[in-house]
């Protein structure tokens, strides 16, 4: 199944993919997080009944496909070539860090461009949607947490990342990243370590990497994350990006308003957003309105 969370209306609804519409769920469960902690086959059932009200996707806002997770765990240096184009000695445990659900966007929206920073770098990755909640969960057991797959692009703004040790500022501008276009269920990918990850910008293709590369696969890193912190339905865990990234190119190559992104991983869908210069504060437009 293709799960999608979407607006319409001021209205926010999620539902299941079929064709050119979505089955709107958002009469049985609120949002896709609650939904998730009945399991995938209920949801299906659901889906599957008679009668239940059905949109057309054209004319909607998509969102990320779980808009309001508990938690957003994001992994650096996990492509033992994009250690090496960043310098680096490889990890010997995973280097992770926190985003805030407001720092993405859905498929298709505009993602900003900070006004602080000329340095927006791009950053295309397979991301993991936990469906069933966990503790100390073993390597062995991991794969049987995860609700499904969605395209990621994870972006950074390099000179605030760069500021000092911890990666937070850089990682956590509004609208710098997307997600979606929607979440694949684990049944229809079967082994994730299969799929293939590319980004492409303005058409190029700059990144290509292959999940079964990954320094810490994904079972490892939900067994590493889970020893620390609980897991629940609807959690975001990212797993990484391949070599390529603009800050490593030379000349570097950054993102700027007009430029469109693309991730593409078969199998589970393509993201694409537009990058557009991040506006202007409200206060600010007032005041030279007033100038």
């Amino acid at each position: 199944m293709k799960l999608m969370s979407f607006e319409q209306r001021g209205r926010q609804a999620w539902g299941v993919v079929r064709g050119e519409e979505v089955v709107d769920l958002s009469g049985v469960w609120p949002d896709l997080r609650t939904a998730l902690e009945d399991g995938a086959g209920r949801i299906a059932r659901e889906a599957d009944r008679a009668g239940m009200p059905c949109t057309p996707l054209a004319g909607l806002q998509w969102l990320p496909p779980v808009p309001n997770p508990r938690k957003i765990l994001c992994v650096g240096l996990n492509y033992g070539r994009h250690v090496l184009e960043a310098g680096r000695e490889l990890p010997a445990h995973p280097s992770l860090f926190i985003r805030y659900a407001d720092s993405f966007v859905g498929h298709g929206q505009d993602m900003w461009k900070p006004r602080a920073s000329d340095r927006y770098d791009y950053e295309g990755e397979l991301a993991v949607v936990i469906g069933r909640a966990g503790r100390h969960i073993a390597a062995r057991d991991a794969l049987s947490h995860v609700a499904g797959y969605t395209c990621m692009a994870e972006n950074s703004v390099r000179d605030f990342q760069k500021h000092n040790a911890q990666v937070t500022p850089g990682k956590n501008f509004e609208r710098s990243g997307a997600l979606g276009p929607w979440l694949v269920t684990a049944d229809e990918i079967g082994d994730p370590a299969r799929l293939r990850v590319m980004t492409r910008l303005n058409g190029e293709t700059l990144q290509q990497g292959e999940v079964s590369d990954l320094i810490f696969p994904i079972a490892e890193l939900i067994a590493y994350i889970s020893a620390f912190t609980p897991l629940s339905p609807g959690d975001v865990i990212a797993t990484g990006t391949p070599e390529g990234v603009g800050s490593s190119r030379k000349p570097p190559r950054f993102m700027a308003a007009g430029d469109t992104l693309e991730v593409d991983i078969p199998g589970v869908g393509t993201l694409v957003n537009r990058v557009a210069d991040e506006p202007a504060p409200a206060h600010q437009e007032q005041g030279d309105a007033h100038g």
